[in-house]
């Protein structure tokens, strides 16, 4: 039975070729959209997962309110890793990570410079699953001066994997022993380090000082252990760690609190300060988990309004079948058969199409995306899954619809047949274009805060602003700024790596006056800066002045920004008013600064968040280079920038950027959700598109007799287009009423994750309707076109 079954469906679908074809591929469209999404979502679900432990594995995190300033860190004080292991029965262990800066790796004749750097202890290798191809994981960090790296970077120094006992030279003239070479750390991992550090021998690492954040701690738990008990004793460890500071900091309406987190949440759950990677959000997971289950169900309404719209076809088909004895469940069968037959072909062509598209959605979505053995052994029972269920789900109303006909009705012409009676098939073909608006809206909106972000006045000027890096590791910083403020078309050059495009972070306290207290303070960004950094930057001041070398005294000097001002509560008086900050000397007094300026507010990190408080100190720091240019070949002159540092450092190697590049990138995943949300979009309205089509060619071919009829009484062309596309027009009308009003609600709830947005503007509602008129439009011109200018003879030739 199951074979003829099969045959039969197979004989059907071949009959109506057109029906199929339509069919197929819009069920192959929307499974592949839905493929791709799926291989999307469980990479961002699988995230550190690859820890054989990863159950049992938490970080600490901090939240700190200071000087009326909240701040969420990924750090802790150094001294709380073996505070944990060593006084709470939970922790089976705790070990450390320090990501302060990078380093120069000498190769060949020049030095490297590389990011991916991070101090570790020996412990790292028995709480996470980094296994070593060489070396022994026990001791390889317990030396001063040892290191980790990885197997690609071992080929990159060494040419082999065969590098533990050799050297790693440093800039600073420090050799490095490699003592392990491991495996390169999964793409799913919250952090990607090349190069693991020992950290004993670093200054800090016996360090007892609870009021220092730097190191990130996590806690290996034992088996059966419950992380909530500990996390429920840490603020009384605080307590007593920190003593009096920590009463002061009560007394001022501050806190200083830990809390942890499952080592799985960190990349989708965390957006703390001191990251030791990039994280994504959960927000986009259920963003695109949505739009996959969105596009299928378009996909398998689109089955179920061309199988119903086609039951004229079918009618007579199933009265026969009854009358020679067919049971209405052997006819449910059949029609399901042909839906699971159409499912399975789909299905194919969906897995080839998503295998060829691949490469193109991980260059959209900065993924590495792979189909491997692993990804087979859950992706075919899935499919297998899927397959079934699109083929019930979208087979199921067409078929106990059609095997629901009975003969008498059937073979005498009195079944309600096509686009007209159809009040279910209406109702899906709303809930399709409301879906599609929906995504048309949302896609318009994303693009246009993101055009927003990317010409709002951020309080600077990142254009033309060429950034060399790493000027430290010259040995004239001074000399290097000096010959190319020669260059011609340069018109400023300001030595800081503090820039306002997310890189470098110094946050510190400053205090009213000379006592030390959290009632006095503000926490805030302290920024080493040269007296050509404003100019540099294009900042305008709104009080006072910026350093200049006419002023000896400007080295006590300090200018802030209005946010500063604002929360010191000077107002519009901050000039020559005094603040005090740490020497930097272990039990030294205050050192006293005098405001000479104040900065107009500027954006120096996401415009997710609002402005912070700044400070700038006028001292040295070489982190950077920002050179401003008026030269047209940027070409050109970055090979005259190189050229002068070759001839004061040749075996340097030279690293440079763009600012504005440097500050787009801050939105890199804003501008991918864009463009995955454009793309997805897309496939859905033409998966609509298709069944739109299809029904708009059913609805004309069964009111052809009708049409034929209105021409000879002299209906126009024109009054038949619009006879046919009215119906369908409404529905999509209706669709607008529905999906706009949501659409509103939740792009607004997605904008409220920026402190600068735009407002949705009434302009982008109205497009989003429109652009769907037009595209349902001309979606059935074609047929209702072909229907009007048909000869009325060949429709009424057989009455």
């Amino acid at each position: 039975m199951l074979k003829n079954f099969i045959k039969t469906a197979f004989r059907s679908l071949l009959k109506n070729k057109g029906f199929t074809t339509i069919n197929i591929l819009g069920l192959a469209l929307g499974l592949a959209t839905c493929l791709l999404i799926v291989f999307y979502v469980v990479d961002e679900l699988s995230y550190d997962r690859f820890n054989s432990k990863a159950n049992r594995i938490y970080r600490v995190n901090m939240d700190l309110k200071y000087g009326g300033n909240v701040a969420s860190f990924a750090i802790t004080p150094p001294p709380l890793a073996a505070t944990l292991a060593g006084n709470f029965p939970e922790v089976e262990k705790c070990t450390r990570l320090i990501h302060d800066q990078g380093i120069r790796v000498k190769k060949g004749n020049e030095f490297i410079q590389e990011e991916k750097v991070v101090y570790a202890e020996p412990d790292l290798f028995n709480v996470f699953t980094l296994p070593l191809v060489a070396g022994d994981a026990k001791t390889a960090l317990t030396a001063p001066n040892t290191a980790v790296i990885t197997e690609s970077t071992a080929k990159r120094y060494f040419n082999s994997t065969d590098a533990v006992g050799k050297t790693l030279t440093l800039s600073n003239n420090t050799n490095y022993k490699i003592t392990g070479v491991m495996r390169d750390i999964p793409n799913q991992s919250h952090f990607k380090f090349d190069f693991f550090l020992s950290i004993a021998g670093r200054a800090d690492a016996t360090s007892n000082d609870w009021n220092n954040f730097s190191y990130t701690t996590y806690i290996l738990f034992k088996p059966g252990a419950d992380p909530k008990k500990l996390e429920a004793k840490l603020p009384a460890l605080m307590k007593k760690q920190l003593g009096a500071n920590y009463q002061q900091l009560e007394k001022s309406g501050g806190y200083f609190k830990l809390n942890i987190m499952p080592l799985t949440d960190i990349h989708l759950k965390s957006n703390r300060q001191y990251e030791l990677g990039a994280n994504s959000s959960i927000t986009y997971v259920y963003i695109f988990s949505a739009i996959a289950l969105f596009v299928l169900l378009i996909a398998c309404i689109n089955f179920m309004n061309m199988s119903t719209a086609r039951s004229a076809n079918r009618a007579r088909e199933v009265g026969v079948r009854k009358v020679l004895g067919s049971s209405r469940a052997y006819l449910i069968a059949q029609f399901l058969s042909e839906s699971l037959l159409v499912t399975i072909g789909a299905a194919i062509i969906a897995v080839l199409a998503a295998w060829a598209l691949l490469p193109l959605f991980n260059q959209v979505a900065g993924k590495q995306l792979m189909i491997t053995g692993q990804t087979f052994a859950w992706l075919l029972p899935s499919l297998l899954a899927i397959v079934v269920v699109v083929g019930v789900l979208a087979g199921s109303y067409p078929a106990f619809y059609l095997s629901a006909f009975q003969p008498i009705s059937v073979l005498k012409g009195k079944v309600s047949s096509g686009f007209k009676g159809g009040m279910f098939r209406n109702i899906l073909v709303v809930f399709q274009f409301a879906i599609s608006i929906f995504l048309i809206i949302g896609t318009l909106v994303i693009y246009n805060q993101l055009t927003y972000i990317q010409h709002k006045d951020l309080g600077f000027d990142r254009t033309q602003v060429l950034v060399v890096k790493n000027v430290d590791v010259l040995q004239s910083a001074q000399i290097f700024k000096q010959e190319v403020a020669q260059i011609p078309g340069v018109k400023s050059a300001s030595l800081s790596g503090f820039l306002p495009t997310g890189v470098a972070r110094q946050p510190d306290a400053v205090f009213r006056n000379k006592i030390a207290d959290p009632k006095n303070a503000l926490f805030t960004e302290v920024w080493p800066i040269d007296e050509d950094y404003l100019t540099t930057m294009g900042m305008g001041m709104s009080k006072g002045r910026g350093f200049s070398r006419q002023f000896a005294t400007d080295s006590a000097a300090i200018v802030i920004n209005e946010t500063a001002a604002r929360m010191l509560g000077y107002g519009n008086n901050a000039l020559d008013k005094k603040l005090y900050r740490p020497s930097g000397m272990p039990n030294q007094p205050l050192k006293e600064f005098h405001v000479i300026g104040v900065v107009k507010d500027f954006n120096f990190s996401s415009l997710r968040d609002n402005i912070t408080p700044v400070v700038m100190l006028l001292s040295e720091d070489k982190g950077a280079l920002s050179i401003k240019t008026n030269n047209k070949n940027m070409t050109a002159f970055v090979a005259q920038v190189q050229s002068k540092w070759n001839t004061i450092s040749p075996n340097q190697h030279f690293e440079y950027s763009f600012m504005d590049q440097d500050f787009n990138a801050t939105y890199r995943t804003e501008q991918r959700t864009g463009a995955l949300f454009l793309s997805f979009t897309t496939l859905a309205v033409i998966i609509a598109c298709l069944g739109l089509f299809s029904l708009a060619a059913y609805a004309a071919e069964q009111r052809n007799k009708e049409i034929g009829i209105r021409k000879v009484l002299g209906a126009s062309a024109s009054a038949i287009v619009t006879m046919l596309s009215k119906d369908f027009i409404k529905l999509v009308l209706i669709s607008f009423a529905i999906a706009a009003p949501l659409a509103w609600l939740g792009m607004r709830q997605w904008l409220q994750g920026f402190a600068y947005r735009q407002n949705i503007q009434w302009w982008v509602i109205v497009l989003s309707g429109l652009g769907a008129i037009v595209i349902a439009f001309v979606t059935i011109s074609a047929q209702s076109f072909k229907a009007a200018m048909s000869n009325p003879v060949d429709s009424l030739k057989d009455e």
